[in-house]
């Protein structure tokens, strides 16, 4: 019958056949782009600092110094989409303890000055990487580390468990002190590094 209508017949069958194939492709293209056009909105985030604590690690010849500090304040957002981070985890530099009251007076006099620079902090700008919304993932946080009364760039691996809606959050990264301005302790009798290993671990929930 299409054959004895005429080829103007069949050739409006034809493209009739072809457009209700096309046309269904095409909606579901221009969704697709609408959704990728659409702004990603960034996640308020809730640390605790019950479960948030600051340990650092400073090797010598003859032994190894660890310690803490106490978190002051933190606040956090992230954009699961774009990766964009901001907030801030401040540490209360006065709190600095490594079980030893001589060894610690200096740290904070001579070293830290933490009279004079009560606060360090580390400023997320960017997370390199995808966060699962359930297990683990491995990323890289990006931002500022303030310390001594300046700021440094700072790169660093990460972990972080995500179970409902709750994050862990786990770093270890080095802090080359002495370089970023700081004295080293060292003495002619005892040497340290001139690099502090810092470990982190938080947990953060979405608000």
């Amino acid at each position: 019958p299409l054959q004895r209508a005429g080829p103007r017949l069949a050739n409006a069958y034809l493209m009739m056949k072809t457009m209700r194939l096309f046309v269904p492709l095409g909606v579901s293209a221009l969704l697709l782009a609408a959704g990728e056009s659409i702004p990603s909105q960034p996640r308020p985030l809730a640390i605790d600092p019950a479960q948030t604590k600051v340990e650092f690690t400073l090797g010598g010849m003859l032994h190894t110094v660890h310690g803490d500090f106490h978190l002051k304040r933190g606040t956090l957002s992230f954009d699961p989409r774009s990766g964009k981070a901001s907030g801030e985890l401040v540490v209360d530099a006065t709190s600095g303890e490594s079980g030893s009251p001589a060894r610690d007076k200096r740290m904070h006099a001579a070293i830290l000055e933490s009279a004079k620079y009560p606060e360090i902090a580390f400023r997320p700008d960017r997370v390199e990487g995808k966060v699962a919304p359930e297990g683990k993932s491995q990323v890289q946080l990006h931002g500022l580390f303030a310390i001594h009364g300046a700021e440094h760039e700072i790169l660093f691996p990460a972990t972080v468990d995500a179970a409902a809606g709750q994050y862990t959050v786990s770093c270890t990264f080095e802090v080359p002190y002495v370089s970023w301005g700081m004295k080293n302790p060292s003495t002619l009798l005892l040497r340290v590094s001139d690099k502090v290993e810092i470990t982190i671990r938080t947990v953060v929930h979405t608000m």
